[in-house]
């Protein structure tokens, strides 16, 4: 992999048609350690975030030993990069074969449930094996409300009074028996964790046995950028997040038992950055070689302000306009399906011309999971940078909160 002290920097060397990610694994290490630090628990990485093997091997690099995995193809990936971290199965709905193939090939022993047919599953591939219950911990999920930019409780979870039944049940079967939640991704409101501990404090209060562990999920949130011109949403900082959630673990006394969380966004966010250029600019509109099927799934949906930096070709030698003057564009994708147009404009320099690049910021996460090959695009070359992207100079747009019409 090439290394460039920065974007602009790579830009300029490689002069790419194609969009390039800029990994930077000094930033996604730091990030890594300082969330383990604060966590008074283990940190289980949220493969789906970003599967990537550099990402995953310089997770492990940087101490992580555990893994939130949902797939046969998540479990290879981790075992690929380290022959012992540990995987927690801790999707809720899984096929019987994946069951299998978990607990005999990877031999995974965590596994989470939210119906007692998963329970039926389980129990079943668990007497096949031979395999002693009482060697498998069973992460019962409660359905939990809050306010997150993904919410992910109208798929998953069972109702408390429900959970206290599964879990009654596991626990004659002989598993050891835990409780988790998950909150939804990139969280808005501090209490939501509370509301959370709330729920599953109701359930063990009314189980005959004691559990044996609490995983609280993700969604702890990852900081990104906000258009000046606008009025900022106050996000909690992880700091606050962490600081709360400590509290009310204590409060709750979950703090006696082994705890669990699975950060993704908040650890891969700031690791990646991705250059790509402008294929064509048509009046107040920009064509880039990037776009919704791609890595910018998250500014299609409105719900993440992504910076940018504007890194002009010097092979232009003449423009219009002032770069110091900054006005919305309309960005879209590279694919033929006219839905490939960015739901926010992009605030950039009004001097943005056709072969220009655009650097755009803190897309490490599901960036790269989410990018498809349809149309036959498919961005997947990458470059080391070693400065921080925040510590470069100052991103000159942002994904805007105003609309824009034709």
């Amino acid at each position: 992999m090439q290394r460039f002290d920065n974007a602009r920097a790579a830009a300029l060397a490689l002069r790419p048609d194609e969009p390039v990610y800029c990994f930077r694994p000094q930033v996604l290490k730091d990030d890594a350690v300082q969330f383990m630090g604060m966590f008074p628990g283990k940190t289980a990485y949220a493969v789906k975030t970003n599967g990537e093997p550099i990402v995953l091997k310089a997770l492990v690099e940087a101490g992580v030993t555990a893994f939130d995995v949902a797939s046969p193809g998540e479990f290879a990936a981790v075992r690929a990069v380290s022959d012992d971290a540990e995987m927690l199965y801790m999707h809720p709905v899984k096929a019987q074969a994946d069951i299998k193939l978990a607990l005999e090939k990877y031999g995974i022993r965590v596994i989470s449930v939210d119906h007692e047919d998963e329970i039926t599953k389980l129990t079943r591939v668990v007497r096949a094996l031979d395999i002693d219950p009482g060697a498998i911990t069973v992460f019962v999920r409660v359905q939990t409300k809050g306010h997150a930019a993904y919410e992910l409780s109208k798929k998953f979870g069972a109702g408390p009074a429900y959970a206290v039944e599964l879990a009654e049940r596991l626990a004659k079967t002989g598993y050891k028996v835990g409780l988790c939640f998950h909150v939804g991704s990139q969280i808005e409101d501090p209490d939501t964790y509370e509301r959370a501990l709330a729920s599953a404090d109701w359930v063990r209060n009314r189980l005959s046995f004691d559990l044996a562990g609490l995983d609280v999920g993700g969604g702890f949130p990852a900081e990104y950028g906000h258009d000046p011109n606008r009025k900022q949403v106050e996000m909690p900082s992880l700091g606050q997040i962490m600081s709360r959630l400590s509290g009310d673990i204590k409060e709750y006394q979950f703090d006696q038992m082994p705890l669990v969380a699975e950060p993704g966004r908040v650890i891969v966010a700031r690791c990646l950055s991705l250059i790509v250029r402008v294929l064509l600019r048509k009046g107040r509109r920009l064509y880039i070689n990037d776009g919704i099927w791609a890595s910018l799934s998250d500014s299609w949906t409105g719900k993440i302000t992504l910076p940018a930096r504007f890194i002009p070709d010097p092979a232009i030698r003449s423009r219009n306009g002032s770069e110091k003057n900054i006005v919305p564009f309309k960005v879209c994708g590279a694919t033929c399906d006219s839905v490939d147009i960015l739901s926010r404009p992009f605030r950039l320099p009004e001097t943005v011309d056709t072969g220009d690049w655009i650097e755009i910021g803190h897309i490490g996460a599901y960036s790269l999971s989410l990018r498809t090959r349809f149309n036959g695009f498919y961005p997947d070359t990458f470059v080391e940078v070693t400065t921080p992207f925040d510590e470069g100079d100052a991103p000159q747009g942002f994904a805007s909160l105003e609309t824009m019409a034709d």
